[in-house]
């Protein structure tokens, strides 16, 4: 179980830090909540606390594995289904684990691919949030602008071409 002020990561959704929890009755069923304030969209979730391991909440990486999922984002791309579909739900599952190695996977995957032929709307709007998550993380855990974090993000993309 989570305490309030722990900074956590809900999978698809982004960083957030814990304000609260609370007792609620959500259709007539009372449950403990993790009241979730997330930095990125400056929303607020509720997760039931029993669900929470289900839905993949998380506390933030360790410096440690910001420093594997950069060194991930210069490494050789991994091979990928010619279908879009399928590569589409293969890389969203990846996002929804909550690994920001998965994530940091798919934007290098992604970012590649583009290169070599231009990505599908859906697959932007995925490469898109997977980067996102991938820099909103990371810029908490460094506690770093969000800027030189992309500017970071950007320069290992572009050199691992």
């Amino acid at each position: 179980m989570y305490e309030v002020g722990a900074k956590v990561v809900y999978p698809v959704h982004g960083v957030g830090i814990i304000n609260s929890i609370e007792d609620k009755t959500v259709l007539g069923e009372k449950r403990s909540y993790y009241i979730i304030k997330l930095a990125i969209s400056d929303m607020t979730v509720m997760i039931p606390i029993n669900k929470s391991e289900q839905l993949g909440l998380r506390l933030v990486v360790s410096d440690r594995d910001v420093h594997k999922a950069l060194k991930l984002i210069k490494s050789e791309v991994t091979a990928m289904d010619e279908d879009w579909k399928t590569r589409y739900q293969h890389n969203f599952e990846k996002i929804k684990s909550g690994s920001i190695l998965d994530v940091a996977e798919v934007v290098r995957n992604l970012f590649h691919r583009n290169k070599i032929k231009e990505l599908s709307i859906m697959e932007k709007k995925l490469y898109e949030n997977a980067y996102r998550l991938l820099i909103d993380e990371i810029a908490y855990v460094k506690d770093i602008e969000k800027e030189e974090v992309q500017s970071i993000v950007s320069s290992k993309l572009e050199r691992s071409v």
